[in-house]
């Protein structure tokens, strides 16, 4: 007997960054693990039994070097005819050296067959900047042909500021274009504890796409934003974007829901949207909230509205 979606409430416990990737019938589960020492994956042909479906090691951290801390915020993508996963990681004697890798699994099984280390996401031949500084969340989407990758890196100095950027890909591995400012933290929801955009994930609706992100730190301040760009328009002119002024989900103390972010999208089986997110149960949090355990992923139907926009909703 299948099992029933429950929405709003911890879906799999101990998992932040949760994402959801379908293909050819199966539901895939990747996500940071507490120890942030590994990647793991589980599928499932149903999305709500993911969180009984076992769950296999794919790749562990090094000892030392690049990848050898922090292992973060992991994605899998199905480009070009292979597997790849995408994710961040420091090094042991520079943890906060956090920069973009790239795994290709050398076979169409994503759980049992071999992965391969491809380094550091490579930049455009004339792009400087990327990826030289702190930089994650990383993910990929398709729009008239072309492939985009948006990912999140702190520039400036000081206290520095987390910006998301955009880039068409080249291939997997590489940026075919250099780096373009897609949304810096312009409000004040955007600027608690840390001036932060990260976590990008993309929903699409007829002829629009929403980008939504994450903003401020990652307590009970940590919410949600989103931009919006039309399909077929220059992706890569920050003027083809429009973001919004407010966030579109953040903390509820009625719904017992505490800084909500770091999101995905997938579908269920009978076509329905729905956003994959963590967030917290509890809103006074012990000791530093980057290593407290508790960012459980939740599930939520997202609706729309009669200009098909999307509605992002406790209720």
């Amino acid at each position: 007997m299948e099992e029933k979606l429950r929405f709003n409430e911890p879906w799999i416990l101990q998992r932040a960054d949760p994402y959801v990737y379908q293909h050819e019938g199966w539901y895939y589960f990747t996500a940071s693990v507490p120890a942030y020492d590994r990647i793991v994956l589980r599928r499932s042909k149903n999305l709500a039994m993911l969180k009984d479906a076992e769950e296999v090691t794919v790749w562990e951290k090094h000892e030392s070097g690049p990848m050898s801390e922090h292992i973060w915020a992991p994605e899998l993508h199905y480009i070009q005819g292979k597997w790849y996963i995408y994710f961040a990681g420091g090094e042991k004697d520079d943890v906060w050296k956090i920069r973009p890798y790239v795994l290709e699994c050398q076979g169409q099984d994503p759980l049992e067959d071999s992965w391969i280390e491809k380094g550091k996401m490579q930049r455009a031949d004339d792009d400087e900047f990327s990826f030289e500084a702190f930089s994650l969340d990383a993910t990929v989407f398709e729009d008239a042909g072309k492939n985009y990758f948006v990912w999140a890196e702190k520039t400036g100095v000081g206290k520095q500021i987390s910006n998301l950027y955009i880039a068409e890909l080249e291939s997997p591995c590489k940026l075919k274009t250099v780096q373009v400012l897609l949304t810096t933290p312009d409000y004040d929801w955007e600027r608690v504890g840390f001036w932060v955009n990260e976590g990008p994930g993309v929903i699409k609706k007829g002829n629009k796409i929403f980008l939504t992100y994450s903003a401020s730190e990652t307590g009970v301040d940590y919410c949600i934003g989103m931009l919006t760009a039309e399909s077929g328009t220059d992706l890569l002119d920050p003027l083809s974007w429009k973001k919004e002024r407010q966030p579109v989900l953040k903390t509820s103390e009625k719904h017992g829901i505490y800084g909500p972010g770091h999101n995905s999208f997938t579908k269920d089986e009978d076509g329905n949207d729905i956003m994959v997110y963590h967030a917290r149960t509890e809103a006074n949090i012990e000791g530093n909230p980057l290593y407290n355990p508790n960012r459980h992923a939740h599930l939520m139907q997202v609706n729309w509205d009669e200009a098909d926009r999307p509605l992002f909703s406790y209720e």
